[in-house]
Order: structure tokens, then C-alpha cells, then sequence
């Protein structure tokens, strides 16, 4: 059935009718799950769709079920050159060039990353930071993962994900911090080496073993990570994913869309402190973030806010630092007093409407619409 299915899917990739090729290699990986040529071949048709992310996704499962696949890692390599994660091409280019010493494609690739690096690093050198206070606003998001059973048919921009009928969805946010971007999926009960998390250059892929059933989060991030230094953590309710920006600049969306401007943070004393930063993960140079962090949360702290920019200051601490109970109160009671309440007790307003509460002398008007 399987191999029916593959070379259904090869017609369909030579006819160029890559939509199709995508479905058959799926129907083909559903009876044959641990077949590496099948996510291999998916992969090159969903290069030709210019569904990079999910390309690279199949080339990465290629390569764990057949690490000596030297197609597997071209692609990936050209995915990623796509996606502009030149490091993470470069690597994967390497890595196959050592298992086909004598293919010019690879060699090709590889001068085409160190080009391509060579400009970025120039252009961030060029960069001009503008001074903006530091952003520490949590973005929450009440939006849940669509969880993709290795069903493609994204077309456009990689980042979009199909939902997978009767599969479970887990909630997620994410909140800004000057140096990282921190994720939560809530995941309740799920054992540590069920998860598994995979970080590219600006791309986030995890997999969840749920009761037998593999969901998968992929993204293509709004802006470059250092994968190096990235980290997460299994709880009991929860998987917590720390994604260490390249650049320090604020997350307005987690996802990338082409069309939002980053925004800059200055939390270096000096220009020259900024120079230093290292951009890529194979920069020479060392900083360490856990201190300048703590400078940045420092100055944050005793910097002196008067009137409404204090209290909103006091509110965001409180919101920031809480647990997801008191972070959901805060946000539905706020919500349905159209601003007028703001509690921290879950247990008092999760299991009913909060009323409005107008000031001394005030009342409370509904607009007519």
C-alpha cells in the first residue's frame, strides 16, 4: 500500500503537481511512519511549495530515522538558506557534505551561507540602536496550538499550521523579556522525555507524545534566536520554552508575518558595549546574559515613575510575576468591568460575570451602538 502510495506521489511530483505529490507521501507516511525517503521526498515537494518550514521539519525527521541520508540534509540545507537561518543551513550542509565529499551541491550552498553571513554581520554592524525603554508587557495569548499530524498543504508563508480533526489543543502564551522571549504551552501531565524541542536560527518545532499521538508546534518566529542558548523545561501543567534573542528588540507576535516593524531596545550603557554583543551563535565573543539581565531588571526597579506610569508599572510587576490563576482573574475581571475591577483571586471571579464598580460621584454608562 505504502509503496502504491510513494509512487503515486513521485508522478505527481514529476507532473509538477506538488499538492498532490504532499498528500500521497502523507497517506504513504501514515502506513508507513519510519519510512526516511518518504519524509525525505515530502520535504523537496514542500520545498516547491515554499512551505520551508514544514520542509525543513521533514528533512530534520529524515535525518533522525536515517542519519547517513545525504538528500536529507541538502534539503534541509536549502530549506533553511530560504527561511534565512544561514547558520543552521550551513550546518546541515556540512554535515552532508562529509557523507558526499564529491557533490558540487553542497560546496555551492555552503559558499552561498558564508556570503550570506558575511552581509548580515556587515549590516548589523551598521545598525543604528534608538533609544526605547525596556519592554517586559506580557503577551498573552488565549489562541490555541493547531497541532499538525504531518499534514501539509500551507502554501505562502511557512509559518501557518493546518488543524488536525479531533486532536487535543493546548493553550499558549509568551511575554518579552529585554533578552528573551518566554513560552508556555500548557501541557498538563506530560512526562519530560515525551517532549522535544528543536531550535533553529528563527524557526521552533515541538513535539508532544500525548497518549500514543505525536502533535506537533512548529513556527517560523518573528525574529532570529540564538538556538545555542535557548532552554526548556517540562513541569507538571506546563512546558516553559526560553527563546534567548539575537537582537534585543520586542516580540509584538510570536510568529513572523513580514509586515511588523521591531522594535529596538537600548539596554546597553554605551555603544560600544553593543558592538560586542554577539549576533550568531558561533561569535567568539562572550557576554553573559544572566548578569545583564539582572542590570537591566535593576535599573527597571529604581527607575522613578510618578502617577499613572507608576501604578501601571506596579500593575505589569504583579502581572508578570504571578501564576497563570491570578494572570487570568486579572485579565477577565479588568475585561468585564470595562476597567473598573482588577482582582487577583481566580477563586472569586472564574465562576461568574465581575460587575462594573464606578468611583465615588460616578456612574456607569453602556453605549448605545
Amino acid at each position: 500500500m505504502a509503496t502504491d502510495l510513494e509512487m503515486r506521489a513521485k508522478e505527481a511530483f514529476v507532473d509538477d503537481n506538488f499538492d498532490l505529490a504532499v498528500d500521497l507521501y502523507t497517506q504513504a507516511l501514515d502506513v508507513d511512519p519510519k519510512n526516511a525517503d518518504l519524509y525525505a521526498d515530502r520535504a523537496q515537494a514542500n520545498i516547491k511549495l515554499e512551505s520551508f518550514t514544514e520542509a525543513v521539519a521533514d528533512a530534520n525527521k529524515a535525518i533522525e530515522l536515517d542519519p547517513s541520508m545525504t538528500k536529507a540534509y541538502l534539503r534541509k540545507g536549502t530549506a533553511c538558506i530560504k527561511l534565512e537561518e544561514y547558520q543552521t543551513a550551513k550546518a546541515a550542509l556540512e554535515a552532508g557534505v562529509l557523507l558526499a565529499p564529491g557533490d558540487s551541491r553542497f560546496t555551492k550552498l555552503i559558499k552561498e551561507c558564508d556570503e550570506r553571513i558575511a552581509e548580515e554581520t556587515v549590516s548589523l554592524s551598521k545598525k543604528v540602536m534608538p533609544n526605547a525603554p525596556p519592554t517586559t508587557m506580557s503577551h498573552s495569548s488565549d489562541t490555541t496550538i493547531e497541532e499538525v499530524n504531518s499534514s501539509h498543504s500551507t502554501h505562502g508563508l511557512p509559518n501557518q499550521t493546518k488543524e488536525t480533526p479531533n486532536k487535543p489543543k493546548f493553550r499558549h502564551d509568551y511575554y518579552n523579556t529585554p533578552t528573551e522571549v518566554v513560552l508556555t504551552i500548557f501541557a498538563k501531565g506530560i512526562p519530560a522525555e515525551n517532549v522535544t524541542v528543536e531550535f533553529g536560527e528563527q524557526t521552533l518545532s515541538v513535539t508532544i507524545d500525548s497518549l500514543g499521538e505525536e502533535y506537533h508546534f512548529q513556527r517560523r518566529l518573528f525574529a532570529k534566536i540564538v538556538p545555542a542558548n535557548c532552554r526548556y523545561q517540562v513541569l507538571s501543567t506546563k512546558v516553559e520554552i526560553r527563546l534567548l534573542k539575537a537582537e534585543t528588540i520586542t516580540w509584538t507576535s510570536l510568529e513572523y508575518s513580514g509586515k511588523a516593524v521591531p522594535q529596538k531596545i537600548n539596554t546597553f550603557s554605551d555603544a560600544a558595549t553593543m558592538q560586542q554583543r554577539p549576533s550568531y551563535p558561533s561569535s567568539k565573543s562572550k557576554v553573559d546574559w544572566d548578569k545583564l539581565e539582572a542590570e537591566v531588571k535593576k535599573e527597571e526597579k529604581d527607575e522613578k515613575l510618578d502617577g499613572d506610569a507608576a501604578l501601571n508599572r506596579f500593575f505589569q510587576d504583579i502581572y508578570r510575576d504571578a501564576d497563570e490563576d491570578t494572570r487570568r482573574a486579572m485579565s477577565k475581571s479588568f475585561v468585564e468591568s470595562n476597567g473598573t475591577v482588577l482582582s487577583t483571586n481566580w477563586g472569586e471571579v472564574g465562576s461568574k460575570k465581575v460587575e462594573g464598580s464606578a468611583p465615588d460621584g460616578m456612574e456607569i454608562k453602556k453605549w448605545e451602538y
